[in-house]
């Protein structure tokens, strides 16, 4: 009685920042010397574009915790609704027949949480069971799916609404010249993704999901409190990492689960950043360039954390493939997230 994801649609916000506006921004706040610093970044990041809340001139001024968080809150809500939308008139699903939400994000915060706020716009029904879910970074899209997979599952018949939203360019903070910073300034943008997963359909079926969190890793990725927001953390060794552990974690859940690696006939990956890209494709024993969904969202949107992969499972269920789909991200934690797709 494995759920199938019944249909996936996205969201970005109007703003769109192309790889030129970035860098005379990055100029305006950072100046001549730290500019320099981000260049050889911008031009190695293979991201020509990506979306925003807020326009440009946003970035260069001081917000505080309480402008950020309407400002989330606002557009999480619109963007969530929006890919929502979209998700429930693909699979032909009215709005009150859905039975649960479950709500991931980790770059803003709001009480009532996003679940609640959707389904009070969306007039989702008064029984619905929601979950909002926050912290699991990049990791979100595919653990997100995995919790919206075991709550169809233990509640056979229902149909869940998994809502991913990330807005990555709001927890930008100008006076921070730090060196995660002007990676996140190279990388991040905005973006939402909503999955239905229930019962029937022509879906892949969710098959398995699981997870690894490696010990003594809590430094490589993640936020810090600041006065002003969420300070961002990057280890430049997660590259490094991604070749030398990812492999054997996915081989050790892989082989509990009971499935072969030689099954799976494709692969999903978060495209955290070019490098970790390349990484994943040399630890997956996959030709350069064969992770090609991965590069062209990189490239269209840059890194939304837990939304990214999930732009690239809609790609590549446009072409229908017969066999397993594994979709993999990496997050705050250290931690692997891992999903097995069957056919669709």
């Amino acid at each position: 009685m494995s759920p199938r994801l019944l249909a996936l649609a996205t969201a970005v916000p109007p703003h769109v920042l192309d790889a030129p506006t970035v860098a005379r921004c990055a100029r305006a706040i950072f100046g001549p010397a730290q500019a320099e610093r981000l260049v050889p970044i911008l031009a190695n990041s293979g991201i020509e574009r990506r979306h925003s809340c807020v326009p440009p001139e946003w970035y260069p001024q001081r917000h505080g915790w309480a402008e950020r968080s309407r400002l989330f809150a606002d557009n999480a809500v619109d963007l969530a609704c929006q890919a929502a939308g979209r998700c429930l008139d693909r699979a032909r699903v009215a709005a009150d027949q859905v039975d649960a939400v479950v709500a991931v994000s980790t770059s803003g915060i709001c009480t009532p949480s996003l679940d609640a706020l959707v389904a009070e716009r969306m007039g989702l029904r008064r029984d619905v069971m929601r979950l909002p879910v926050f912290g699991l970074g990049c990791a979100g899209g595919v653990l997100g799916l995995a919790r919206a997979g075991a709550l169809a599952r233990a509640m056979p018949g229902a149909r869940v609404l998994l809502l991913v939203v990330e807005l990555c360019g709001l927890t930008f903070r100008p006076d921070d010249d730090s060196k995660s910073n002007l990676i996140a300034t190279a990388l991040f943008g905005d973006g939402a993704a909503a999955a239905l997963v229930g019962p029937g359909g022509d879906g892949p079926v969710i098959a398995a999901w699981g997870e690894h969190t490696w010990a003594d890793s809590l430094d490589v990725m993640g936020w810090h409190i600041e006065d002003d927001g969420f300070g961002v953390l990057f280890s430049r060794d997660i590259p490094a990492l991604v070749r030398e552990r990812f492999r054997p974690a996915l081989d050790a859940w892989l082989d509990r689960a009971g499935i072969p690696f030689a099954s799976l006939a494709g692969f999903c990956c978060h495209p955290g950043g070019a490098k970790v890209v390349a990484a994943l494709e040399e630890s997956l024993g996959l030709p350069a360039g064969a992770l090609a969904h991965e590069r062209a969202v990189l490239r269209d949107y840059g890194n939304m954390s837990a939304a990214t992969v999930l732009f690239v499972l809609e790609r590549a269920l446009t072409s229908p493939m017969p066999g397993r789909r594994l979709a993999t991200a990496l997050g705050p934690g250290f931690t692997a997230g891992f999903l097995v797709l069957d056919g669709g």
